[in-house]
């Protein structure tokens, strides 16, 4: 396991991050158990959470599994999403950053967390007020960083430009959506973490199934979220994409790499990406993302497989000097 620098903090984590999203949920207690524990033995030292995962379960299960190992793992979780049934249970008011946090630390079994998200913008806060809150729980040491997750590039900086004004604590990761179907962040997100020096943990790195090959072009074979979650269905809903996975799939297997570890190999190669969070029901299906680590991705066969998919224009839509460059 490789292990590289977190943005400009100066703490070190695997180039994997585990997501916990399943615990709870599809992995139960003891699963989870045993997912945690072989990405300890493979020297994973990097967990991913959010109160919202499982309703908090998730947090509670994680909370008893790194008790014993709090100092060695960086743990991260987030906040802002709707959670609960009160009304101010969401967002990035400095009332639901607060008490989001003091009820994560306690599921957590933890009196800090490493890495602290907002998980969304809050179109009805000001920024400002959101980043005041959590840089008074960097200063009481609740919190070690700050991260922003699903923020455009432009949210990210401004929220980086009032950090620096104020002289608060600064946006040390962000937390975008990225995979071979999903390029988006390659335009202006990830050319900017790289610019400025932010660590970056990408999610959904196989496209909730779909690049394992388990979706048939009807879009509906196979059970998993693209079948049975709304959410999931809207984010890859075009046929495109359902297309390119095919095509993605063929090759994988064609080169004999197992289309899995290829997918969350290849978001790894981006210079600008700490480490994609992978995700996983159960050991067996954990131990395909974990190969990826094993896989030389040269720059012929990471290119090969970016051209299966559109390269997204530039920011600028200055189609032409794409062009040019790529001649």
């Amino acid at each position: 396991m490789e292990y590289r620098l977190l943005g400009s903090t100066g703490i070190r984590v695997s180039q994997l991050c585990m997501g916990t999203m399943t615990f709870g949920r599809e992995a139960d207690k003891s699963t989870s158990e045993a997912i945690f524990k072989r990405c300890l033995d493979i020297g994973l030292n990097f967990f991913d959470c959010a109160n919202v995962y499982g309703d908090g379960v998730a947090e509670t299960i994680l909370g008893e599994l790194v008790a014993d190992h709090r100092q060695q793992l960086i743990v991260t979780t987030k906040c802002g999403s709707p959670f609960g049934s009160e009304i101010n249970s969401q967002g990035g008011s400095r009332r639901n950053i607060i008490a989001s946090l003091e009820a994560s630390l306690k599921r957590l079994k933890t009196d800090y967390v490493d890495i602290y998200f907002l998980h969304k913008f809050d179109d009805y806060t000001p920024l400002e007020v959101s980043l005041r809150a959590l840089n008074d729980l960097v200063v009481q040491g609740k919190v070690r960083y700050i991260g922003v997750s699903n923020f455009t590039a432009w949210q990210t900086m401004k929220a980086c430009g009032l950090t620096a004004q104020h002289d608060w604590a600064p946006v040390d990761c962000i937390q975008p959506m990225y995979n071979l179907v999903k390029r988006q962040a390659e335009v202006e997100i990830l050319p900017m973490a790289k610019s400025e020096n932010i660590g970056v943990i990408t999610y959904n790195p196989i496209g909730a199934g779909l690049l394992a090959g388990k979706y048939g072009k009807d879009h509906t074979a196979g059970e998993g979220r693209l079948t049975t979650d709304d959410t999931y269905q809207k984010r890859y809903r075009e046929s495109w994409m359902f297309d390119a996975a095919k095509q993605f799939y063929e090759f994988a297997v064609k080169e004999g790499y197992h289309p899995v570890s290829l997918a969350v190999a290849w978001v790894n190669r981006n210079e600008a990406v700490t480490a994609p969070i992978i995700g996983a029901r159960n050991v067996e299906q954990l131990e395909d993302s974990l190969r990826s680590v094993e896989i030389n991705l040269t720059d012929q066969l990471y290119d090969t497989i970016s051209e299966i998919t559109p390269t997204p224009p530039l920011a600028t839509d200055r189609s032409e000097k794409q062009i040019m460059k790529n001649k």
